[in-house]
C-alpha cells in the first residue's frame, strides 16, 4: 500500500542535486553554512531531496517549517513554526531580539520591533547551533507568509560564516524574498532513469506501449510517473499542465469514498496546522464515525492520521479541498471554527467562521474587524488586509461595507500591494461616498501611483483629497497638500505640483491661531523671493513646536530641503539627528534610511568621507534587512566630490536607468548636481555646465540653490560670461538672504570668479573658515590660489594651494587635489604625496566595522546594527587587520583616521558621537 508520507524509495537520477545536498550539510559541519533554494514543478521530488538531507544530516541538529496554502496571510506563522524547538535560546538574546520574537510568535503582548525580527532570528538560530551544526529545512516556501519569507530569506543571507545550512523547497518563480539566495532548478528525470523509477515499484505493471504513453505524458515528472496510472488508465492526449493532471488524479481517489470519509477528508484539509486537537473535535461536532470514516480515508493513500495528521502532498491537500462542494467546505470550516479556543487563537476562529458564513453577517465581519486590529498591532499588514477584505464582504450595513473596503485598501497598500489596493478602491468608487470618503479614497489612489511607479499622477490625487477637505477639516487638507508636495519632489514634478497647491491651498478657509506652516512659507518663497521667505523658513524650521515635536517632523524630507535651500548646515544637521534617532528609537527603516542617507551627504559636504562611508554601509544593511534596494542619493554625492571618474559615472549610469524606470526626477537632479561637482573637479567644463545648466533649470529645492555655484565656476572656465553673471546673481540673491558663513562665503568665491575681485576671495575664505562644509572651504581656497597664480603672484598663491592640496587630499577628493597640485606644481613646488588612506584600503562595510570598533563597540553591538553575525564581524575584522598591518583592537583605537576629533559643533554631532549614540541605539 502507498504510504501518505509520500514516495520514499531510492532516489533515482538525482546524483548531482544529491552532491550539491551533501556538499553544503558537510559545510556546515566545517562551520561554513549556506542558503540554497530547491525549485521546480510540483512533484518533480523537491520534497524528496528534503527528505534525503534530513536523513543524511548526522550530527546536526534538523528543524523544519512549511507553509500553508491557506495561512499565508498570518504573520510569522512558519518562522514560528521553525524556531519553537529552539525557543529555550531566547534567553541568550538581547533583550530587544528576545522581545521582537516574543511579541511576534504571540507570546507577548506589544508591537513587533519588524525591523529586528530578522537578526532577532539570526540570532536565536545561531545560538542553538553552538552546540551541533543546524539544518533548517523549510519546505512549500511558495506559500510562506511575506513576513516570515522576509525574515528567513534575510538570515539564508547571512549565514555564511555559520554552521548552518538552510534548504527551501518552492515551485518556480521564486518569491521576491527568496530569489536572491542561491538555487538549485530540479527538471525532470530522462526517459532511462524514469523507467528505472517505475522498475522499482513493482506494482506498477505496464506494458511497453502504455509505458511509453505514460513517459510521454509525466515528462519525467516522479510524482507524475508514480500517480498517473492509479488514475484509471489513459484517454486521449492530455495536454493541460502535469500537476493539474497530478491534482486530478488525487481527485479521482474520492470518488468511492463515504460521504463521512469525504467530510473528514475536507476538514482536515480545511485546517493547514495538521493539528490532532483540532481535527478531531472538529470532526466529532459533525457527528461523524471516526474509526470508520478515517479507516476508508487512509486507505486512499491520500492522508496519514498519526501524532499529527499529513497530506502525502500539497496537491493531494488541494484536490481535497477544491473537489468538497461549497456546501461541504462551509460545514468543515463552521465545525473547526467551533472547536477552535476563541481566546488563545481568536484569528484563526475568525477566519474560519468566515469561510463558512453563507452571505453577510455583521457579527463575523466586527469579529474579522478586531482580527485585522491585531494583525496590524504584530506587524501582519497582509493579514489586516485579508481580514478587512473579507469583513467588508461579509457587512450588510452599505456605509460599514464602504469603510471596511477603504481601510482594507489602506492596509493591502501598506503590505505593498498597490495594483490590489486600487482594485478595492474602484470597488467603491461608484457608490453613495460621503466627501469624508471621497477624500480617503483620493488619498489612497495617490498612494497607489505613487507606490506603483507607473502613474506620476499621484500627487494631483492628493491635491483633489485636500480641496474636498478643505472645508470640513482644514488642518487635514493643508496636511493633504504638503504629502502632494514631497510626493512630487519625489517623482520629479515640483515645480508643476507647487503653482497647483498654492493655487489649491487659497480654498482652506484661515484659522486664526492656526500659526504659520511650510505651504505659507513655499508660497513667500515662490511669490515674492529668498529675501522675504527665508525668515518665514526659518520661523517654520524652528517652532513653535507642536504636540509630537518641531512641526517639521510631519515633513522631514520636504524640511531637509528647506534647510539646504538657506544653506543653513546647523538646521539640516538637526533635522539629520532627528532622523537617525527616532529611527533607531521607534525602528522605523523609513526615517533611519532617510537620516543615514542625509548623514552621507553631509559627510561628502564636510569632507568626512568616514562618516559618509559609514553611513552608505549601514543604509545598505537596513536596506538587506527589509529587503528593498539601498538608497542612492549620498553614493552619489559621495561619488561626485571622491573624483574617480569611472566609479563615478559607472555609478551615475546605473542611478539615471533606476531614475529613469522609477520616474525619480529628484534622483535624476542629484545626479546632474553630482555631475556637476565631479566635472568641476576633473576640469572638464564643458560637461560641468551642461549637468549644472540642466540641475538649475530643473528648479527643484535645494539642487537649484546647490548647483548655481558650479554654473558659474564652469561657466566662467568655458568664457560664457553672460550665463555665469546671471547664476551669480541668483546665487547672490539666495545667499546674501540667508546670512549664514556657508552661503554667504560660496556667494563670494562665485562672485570672484566672475568679477576677479580679490577681496571677494578673501571674503570667502574668512566666512567659510565658520562653516563645517569643508568641501567648499578647501574649493575657496583652491580657486583663489588659481586666480593668484594666473595674476602672476607665485608667493601669495602657494599658501592657498598648499591649504587646498592638504584639504582636499586629506579628505580624499582625488580630482580637486589634482587640480590643486597641478597648480602648485606650475609654482616649481613639489606637492607632497599623501599616505594611503584607510578608507582607501578597506571596503565600505569594513570601515564602518573598524569605526565602530575603534569606537569601543563590540563584535555583538557590531553585528547587532549591521544585521550579521558576530562571527561574520570577528571574520572582517581578521580582514581589517590584515589589510591595515595590526593585530589587535586596541590598535584600531589609535588611528586617528578611525577615531576622528571634529572642531565643528554641526560635524562634531555628526561624526563620533553619533557613532556612539549608534551603539547605544543597537
Amino acid at each position: 500500500m502507498r504510504t501518505a508520507a509520500g514516495y520514499r524509495g531510492p532516489l533515482v537520477g538525482r546524483d548531482v542535486e544529491i552532491k550539491v545536498l551533501d556538499e553544503l550539510i558537510q559545510g556546515a559541519r566545517s562551520g561554513r553554512g549556506g542558503a540554497l533554494v530547491v525549485r521546480g514543478e510540483a512533484g518533480i521530488g523537491k520534497s524528496t531531496l528534503l527528505a534525503h538531507a534530513r536523513d543524511t544530516a548526522s550530527g546536526s541538529r534538523v528543524i523544519q517549517a512549511s507553509g500553508a496554502e491557506f495561512e499565508r496571510e498570518l504573520p510569522y506563522g512558519a518562522l514560528h513554526q521553525l524556531c519553537v524547538p529552539v525557543l529555550d535560546h531566547l534567553a541568550d538574546l538581547p533583550t530587544r531580539h528576545a522581545d521582537a520574537l516574543r511579541v511576534a510568535f504571540g507570546l507577548a503582548a506589544g508591537t513587533p520591533d519588524l525591523f529586528h525580527i530578522g537578526v532577532a532570528t539570526l540570532g536565536l538560530l545561531v545560538a542553538a547551533a553552538r552546540e551541533r551544526p543546524l539544518l533548517c529545512v523549510i519546505d512549500d516556501a511558495h506559500w510562506l507568509d511575506a513576513a516570515s519569507s522576509k525574515a528567513l530569506a534575510f538570515v539564508g543571507r547571512r549565514v555564511a560564516a555559520e554552521p548552518i545550512t538552510m534548504l527551501f523547497a518552492l515551485r518556480m518563480p521564486a518569491s521576491d524574498e527568496l530569489h536572491e539566495l542561491p538555487s538549485l532548478d530540479i527538471t525532470g528525470l530522462s526517459d532511462a532513469d524514469a523507467r528505472t523509477l517505475i522498475a522499482a515499484h513493482r506494482h506498477l505493471l505496464l506494458d511497453e506501449q502504455v509505458l511509453s504513453r505514460l513517459l510521454a505524458e509525466a515528462r519525467g515528472n516522479p510524482l507524475a510517473l508514480l500517480e498517473l496510472p492509479q488514475a484509471g488508465g489513459f484517454g486521449p492526449p492530455d495536454t493541460s499542465p502535469v500537476p493539474t493532471r497530478i491534482e486530478r488524479s488525487f481527485r479521482a481517489r474520492l470518488s468511492d469514498l463515504p460521504d463521512e470519509a469525504r467530510l473528514l477528508l475536507t476538514v482536515a484539509s480545511a485546517d493547514p496546522t495538521g493539528d490532532p486537537t483540532l481535527v478531531w473535535p472538529a470532526v466529532r461536532l459533525l457527528d461523524i464515525d471516526v474509526s470508520t470514516a478515517s479507516a476508508s480515508a487512509a486507505a486512499t493513500g491520500l492522508v496519514e492520521f498519526a501524532t499529527g495528521i499529513r497530506f502525502c502532498h500539497p496537491l493531494a491537500r488541494s484536490a481535497v479541498y477544491r473537489g468538497a462542494s461549497a456546501h461541504e467546505r462551509q460545514r468543515a470550516h463552521r465545525a473547526l471554527a467551533e472547536a477552535t479556543n476563541a481566546v488563545t487563537d481568536p484569528d484563526r476562529r475568525a477566519w474560519h467562521r468566515a469561510q463558512a458564513s453563507v452571505g453577510p453577517d455583521d457579527g463575523v465581519a466586527a469579529e474579522l474587524v478586531r482580527s485585522a486590529t491585531r494583525a496590524q498591532a504584530r506587524g501582519g499588514v497582509v493579514a489586516a488586509a485579508a481580514f478587512l477584505e473579507r469583513a467588508a464582504e461579509l457587512s450588510r450595513d452599505p456605509a460599514g461595507r464602504i469603510e471596511r473596503t477603504l481601510a482594507a485598501a489602506q492596509a493591502t497598500l501598506a503590505a505593498g500591494r498597490p495594483d490590489r489596493a486600487a482594485t478595492l478602491v474602484r470597488a467603491v468608487e461608484h457608490t453613495a461616498l460621503d466627501e469624508f470618503q471621497l477624500a480617503h479614497a483620493d488619498l489612497l489612489r495617490g498612494q497607489v501611483a505613487f507606490q506603483s511607479h507607473q502613474d506620476k499622477n499621484g500627487p494631483e490625487f492628493m491635491i483633489r483629497a485636500g480641496r474636498r477637505l478643505a472645508g470640513l477639516d482644514p488642518e487635514r487638507a493643508r496636511r493633504c497638500f504638503q504629502d502632494a508636495i514631497e510626493m512630487s519632489l519625489l517623482v520629479g514634478r515640483a515645480s508643476g505640483v507647487l503653482d497647483l497647491v498654492l493655487a489649491a491651498v487659497r480654498s482652506v478657509p484661515v484659522t486664526a491661531s492656526r500659526p504659520p506652516d511650510v505651504l505659507d512659507a513655499l508660497h513667500l518663497l515662490q511669490t515674492a523671493g529668498h529675501r522675504s521667505a527665508i525668515p518665514l523658513i526659518r520661523q517654520v524650521l524652528d517652532g513653535p513646536d507642536g504636540p509630537d515635536g518641531p512641526r517639521w517632523t510631519e515633513y522631514p524630507a520636504l524640511a531637509l530641503m528647506l534647510a539646504a535651500e538657506i544653506w543653513d548646515p546647523l538646521r539640516y544637521s538637526t533635522i539629520v539627528e532627528w532622523l537617525v534617532r527616532t529611527g533607531r528609537e521607534s525602528g522605523s527603516p523609513l526615517l533611519l534610511r532617510l537620516g543615514l542617507a542625509q548623514t552621507g551627504s553631509y559627510g561628502a559636504l564636510t569632507a568626512d568621507l568616514g562618516l559618509a562611508m559609514a553611513s552608505i554601509a549601514e543604509e545598505e544593511a537596513i536596506a538587506d534587512a527589509i529587503g528593498g534596494p539601498p538608497m542612492p542619493y549620498h553614493r552619489i554625492h559621495l561619488a561626485a566630490m571622491r573624483g574617480r571618474r569611472a566609479e563615478a559615472l559607472t555609478l551615475f549610469e546605473s542611478a539615471t536607468d533606476a531614475a529613469t524606470t522609477s520616474s525619480s526626477g529628484l534622483l535624476l537632479g542629484n545626479i546632474d548636481w553630482a555631475s556637476a561637482v565631479l566635472h568641476n573637479g576633473l576640469a572638464d567644463y564643458p560637461a560641468a555646465l551642461a549637468a549644472a545648466r540642466r540641475a538649475v533649470a530643473d528648479g527643484t529645492l535645494f539642487l537649484a540653490s546647490f548647483s548655481l555655484p558650479e554654473l558659474v565656476e564652469a561657466a566662467v572656465r568655458c568664457g560664457d560670461i553672460d550665463a555665469a553673471a546671471a547664476a551669480l546673481e541668483s546665487l547672490v540673491d539666495r545667499a546674501d538672504a540667508s546670512g549664514t558663513a556657508t552661503g554667504l562665503g560660496i556667494a563670494a568665491y562665485a562672485r570672484a570668479l566672475v568679477t576677479g575681485a580679490e577681496e571677494q576671495y578673501r571674503t570667502a575664505v574668512a566666512h567659510l573658515e565658520r562653516s563645517p562644509l569643508l568641501a567648499y572651504r578647501a574649493r575657496a581656497h583652491l580657486v583663489y590660489g588659481e586666480w593668484l597664480r594666473r595674476e602672476g603672484r607665485r608667493r601669495d598663491c602657494r599658501p592657498h594651494l598648499r591649504t587646498a592640496h592638504r584639504l582636499l587630499s586629506e579628505a580624499g577628493f582625488d580630482a580637486f587635489a589634482r587640480r590643486a597640485a597641478v597648480e602648485l606644481r606650475a609654482t616649481g613646488e613639489r606637492p607632497r604625496q599623501r599616505s594611503p588612506h584607510t578608507y582607501d584600503q578597506l571596503t565600505i562595510q569594513e570601515l564602518h566595522i573598524a569605526r565602530l570598533v575603534a569606537a569601543g563597540a563590540t563584535s555583538s553591538e557590531v553585528a547587532a546594527q549591521l544585521f550579521i553575525s558576530p562571527r561574520t564581524v570577528d571574520t572582517h575584522l581578521r580582514n581589517i587587520y590584515r589589510k591595515l598591518g595590526i593585530n589587535s583592537r586596541r590598535e584600531l583605537r589609535h588611528r586617528p583616521d578611525l577615531v576622528r576629533e571634529s572642531t565643528s559643533p554641526a560635524a562634531d554631532r555628526s561624526s563620533d558621537s553619533w557613532d556612539r549614540s549608534f551603539q547605544r541605539g543597537s
